[in-house]
């Protein structure tokens, strides 16, 4: 089991994150899981799609996540005129150097907004599938890196709501997570209005860390010690996604390794050096049911892949911990553990 020389490292995970997290609560009122999982996504190296109907503050809790760390950030407002090159860049001939100089796209950045991504053209939003996957833009044959740490923060607007395009199977799989903010509580929304009624609480927010920061709190993570029956665990729920009769397209590879990325994350986020199955599980919905497609007849019968994973979640024995690790609770917190 991978042990830390330096406790401090764990420390300083919490102590920064739960920096990050009470600046951005400070914007999203009443929403502390979604604004967990977000630094959970981040931590983990993901990417974050957030869907839910306009107005909620999709791009208000995108906003504040990247204002809170001192890092490079552009924002993409995704229309049905935007280019792939307006992402990626493009090459230009320079008449004085009487060669091509490359002109970078709005990727280029640490923390990338893409507002409501899903109004764009299929073929716009796959401009986003090389620098998502490897971190990296092609263009003209020449290669160029991206900065580290590296994030996508995109928002939609559900399906059925006018001037929207699916997103493409590649590019839902490359997103670690999908959250919904949903409608604030009767009081969270009174609060909203003292905050938000007379100026933008965006306007006063200030960074919180720095982005190197943020790579050494990833670099935290990784160190997080995932045992075997946490692993097997982890990929027997994305098997029997692609065995249920539900479901004509189960999650792939890549979101087994998504998904353990999440559990270790949050693991080091409750002041853990171990990963357990309550962490699988609590992400099991969020990191696997917007790569699900549900046949014609659960469509037909109202059958939501998040149901479909819920139901997995019930069927799937949960393994026994280690030697070592204390047992997991399906509902409640590990003895000892600092949760944000």
């Amino acid at each position: 089991m991978t042990t830390y020389d330096d406790r401090a490292s764990l420390t300083d995970l919490t102590t920064t994150a739960d920096r990050v997290r009470r600046s951005v609560e400070a914007v999203i009122e009443g929403k502390p899981e979604i604004v967990r999982l977000s630094l959970t996504v981040l931590l983990a190296e993901g990417h974050l799609l957030i869907e839910d109907v306009p107005g909620v503050g999709k791009t208000m809790l995108a906003k504040a996540l990247a204002q809170s760390i001192d890092c490079s950030v552009r924002r993409i407002q995704f229309t049905p005129d935007l280019l792939p090159s307006d992402i990626t860049g493009v090459s230009v001939f320079d008449q004085q150097q009487r060669d091509f100089e490359f002109k970078p796209g709005a990727v280029f950045a640490q923390i990338v907004i893409g507002d409501e991504i899903n109004r764009a053209s299929p073929k716009t939003q796959s401009a986003l599938l090389e620098s998502m996957a490897e971190r990296q833009v092609t263009v003209d044959g020449r290669t160029y890196e991206l900065p580290s740490p590296f994030m996508v923060v995109a928002t939609q607007n559900p399906l059925e709501m006018e001037g929207t395009y699916p997103l493409p199977e590649a590019q839902r799989d490359r997103f670690m997570a999908r959250v919904s903010i949903g409608y604030p509580s009767p009081d969270a929304e009174l609060r909203m209005l003292d905050v938000h009624g007379a100026v933008s609480p965006l306007d006063d927010l200030q960074p919180v860390a720095h982005a190197h920061d943020v790579l050494k709190l990833i670099d935290t993570v990784r160190q997080v010690h995932v045992a075997e029956p946490v692993r097997r665990y982890a990929v027997e729920l994305v098997s029997a996604t692609r065995n249920h009769p539900d479901i004509r397209l189960g999650a792939s590879p890549r979101a087994t390794l998504h998904l353990l990325r999440a559990a270790k994350a949050t693991a080091a986020l409750s002041g853990r050096e171990y990963a357990l199955p309550d962490d699988v599980r609590s992400l099991a919905v969020p990191v696997l049911a917007h790569r699900l497609l549900p046949t014609a007849q659960a469509q037909l019968n109202r059958r939501t892949a998040d149901q479909v994973v819920l139901e997995i979640l019930h069927r799937t024995p949960v393994p026994a911990a280690g030697p070592g690790q204390p047992a997991p609770s399906l509902h409640g917190r590990q003895p000892g553990a600092r949760r944000l």
